[in-house]
Formats: structure tokens, C-alpha cells, sequence
């Protein structure tokens, strides 16, 4: 598909913006926000709309697989490229050491798993100047056993599992690594969120950013996250949240239902799919309700770092 032209993107811009101005002496009419992924008995909210809970797994992976190719350059042109800065902001509360086990959940693209290689890698590049430093005068067998060592043991001994339900996900993430040469100390996996295909106490850190809005049943996911992890094991979430200023708030939901599903439109071919994922994260629950949830799901020491003003959240737990 042809890139967007600058009048098409230009013109989106302004009609959003004048929607904006409107909006600001008037109310958006928004949905409230759910404790869970379902809306009753054996209904599911899918956006806006309440589905069968069997049908939402299905639509979800339509969704998903229809924006697969152009995924990262929606991100950018949605958030303007500040997801770049929140995913970074994740991995520094994150803080992997080298050495760590790290699994993805819905991580197709590698976003994250790549942030979290290339921390790592630059922790042991440290640890490995600091050790070398001791020695200031090595003979040549122990320069030569030290960089041999360092080739081999350059992660530290890190690994970095992506795992997503949808294979076009997880096709471009592969792409994306091969063209990033990103290849030591990362797999990819397909699995679903709610029934993860590995066993009790495989991982030191769990993430999952922008996915567990997306999820059918949010208690089943956080409890499955909560299983897989080790005893001292981390859980971490970046979400779309809630944005408590009032006037902020309205001129995000203007952003978000009047230009969002333009961009997507434009960008995409995909005007439904993206006034999907726009009504999805105002169906996620709050930041209290979200960490109330990871709380019943046995998560220990829980809070929430709120990232512009609470636009997103960054979720953290740990399994004791």
C-alpha cells in the first residue's frame, strides 16, 4: 500500500483538531470503565459491543492480524512516537539483570524482548569493563580467555521468550529480528494468555504491554502470569489507563475517537479495527481496579507508575 499522502494526514489533523476545540466546552459521551474483560453471563465486551466470550477470542485475532503489517507505524503515527518513550520507561522500572528469564505475553512485534536484549546486553558490557578494570596488566592467555568469554557470555546468560496468540504477530516480530540481527537468547513461541504453554516457575519477569485490554478473561491471564512466574518473580504491565485531569481528559477522548480510526484509515485500510482497539482501552479498568485485580490474582507488593498523566500505566507486581 502506498505511504499517506501529507494532504490526507494534514487534513485528518485538522479536522480532529477543530472536533477538539468543540469538545472542550461540551462533554464526551464516553463508556465507563469495566472490572473485568466481560460483560455478564457468558458475554464478553469486544469494544463497545458485547459478544459470546467465544466469539471475542476469534474477533480479537481478526483485529490483530489485520493490522499486523502495519503495526509499528500506526504506533508511531497514534502516539507520535511517544510509545517509543513508555516502552523505554517499562524497561527502566523493569531493571533485568544479566542473567534473568523474561517472557513477552503478546509481544509479537518484539518491541519489548528487543528493548529487553539490548538492556541486558548493555548490563553485562559493564559488568564485564568493571571486571576488567581488576586486571590492569593481563597477560595475553588472559586477554584472550577474557574476550572468548565475553563472545559467549555476552546476555549473561539472558533469554527472552516472545509469546502471542496471533502467527502474523509473531511473523513480523520474527521479520523484525532477522532485519535488527537480533537472534541470540530469543524464541518465539504462539500461545494464549490464558492457558500459557509452559510450565509452574519458569520466569523471572513477565510482561505484557498493550495486550491484556485484549485478553477475554483478565482474571484468567493474571493468574496464569502469576503461575508461570518464579517465587520472586516480577509481573509487569504497560497499559492505556486512566487520565484523571478533566480538561486533559476530554481532549484525549477527542483525539482518540475522531482521529484514531482516521489514521488507521489512511495509514492502514482499517477505519474498524482501529475504532476497536480506541474503544478497548476505555473498557479497561482504572488503575486501582486494575491493581485490586492483580492483588486477588496473588500478586504481592502491587503499584501503578502513572506515564503522561496517566494516559498509560505501568503495572508491577511480584510472586512471593
Amino acid at each position: 500500500m502506498a505511504a499517506p499522502c501529507k494532504p490526507c494526514i494534514r487534513a485528518a489533523l485538522l479536522g480532529a483538531f477543530a472536533f477538539t476545540r468543540g469538545v472542550l466546552n461540551s462533554r464526551v459521551a464516553v463508556r465507563t470503565y469495566a472490572s473485568d474483560s466481560r460483560d455478564g453471563e457468558g458475554m464478553a465486551h469486544f469494544g463497545f459491543q458485547s459478544v459470546p466470550e467465544g466469539e471475542k477470542a476469534e474477533k480479537v485475532y481478526k483485529v490483530f492480524e489485520s493490522v499486523a503489517q502495519k503495526y509499528d507505524i500506526m504506533n508511531d503515527a497514534m502516539s507520535l512516537g511517544v510509545h517509543r518513550l513508555w516502552k523505554d520507561a517499562l524497561l527502566r522500572i523493569m531493571n533485568p539483570l544479566p542473567g534473568c528469564r523474561l517472557l513477552d505475553v503478546a509481544g509479537g512485534t518484539g518491541d519489548i524482548s528487543f528493548r529487553f536484549l539490548e538492556y541486558v546486553r548493555n548490563q553485562q558490557e559493564r559488568l564485564l569493563r568493571r571486571t576488567m578494570r581488576k586486571h590492569q596488566t593481563p597477560t595475553w592467555h588472559e586477554i584472550a580467555a577474557s574476550y572468548t568469554s565475553q563472545q559467549a557470555t555476552v546476555l549473561g546468560g539472558s533469554r527472552a521468550v516472545v509469546c502471542d496468540i496471533n502467527k502474523e504477530m509473531l511473523k513480523v516480530g520474527r521479520q523484525r529480528a532477522k532485519d535488527l540481527s537480533y537472534g541470540t537468547g530469543l524464541s518465539w513461541v504462539v500461545g494464549d494468555a490464558e492457558e500459557l504453554p509452559f510450565e509452574d516457575d519458569q520466569f523471572d519477569i513477565y510482561s505484557i504491554a498493550f495486550g491484556i485490554r485484549n485478553v477475554t478473561h483478565m482474571d484468567k491471564a493474571l493468574q496464569e502470569a502469576h503461575r508461570v512466574l518464579k517465587p520472586g518473580g516480577r509481573f509487569l504491565c504497560l497499559e492505556f489507563s486512566h487520565v484523571s485531569n478533566p480538561v486533559l481528559s476530554r481532549i484525549y477522548d477527542a483525539y482518540s475517537f475522531q482521529l484514531i480510526p482516521v489514521i488507521g484509515e489512511v495509514i492502514a485500510g482499517d477505519w474498524n479495527s482501529y475504532q476497536y482497539l480506541v474503544e478497548s482501552i476505555r473498557r479497561f479498568p482504572d488503575q486501582e481496579t486494575f491493581s485490586h485485580m492483580m492483588a486477588e490474582a496473588g500478586f504481592f507488593s502491587v503499584r501503578f507508575t502513572n506515564l503522561t498523566a496517566g494516559v498509560v500505566a505501568v503495572h508491577s507486581g511480584f510472586k512471593l
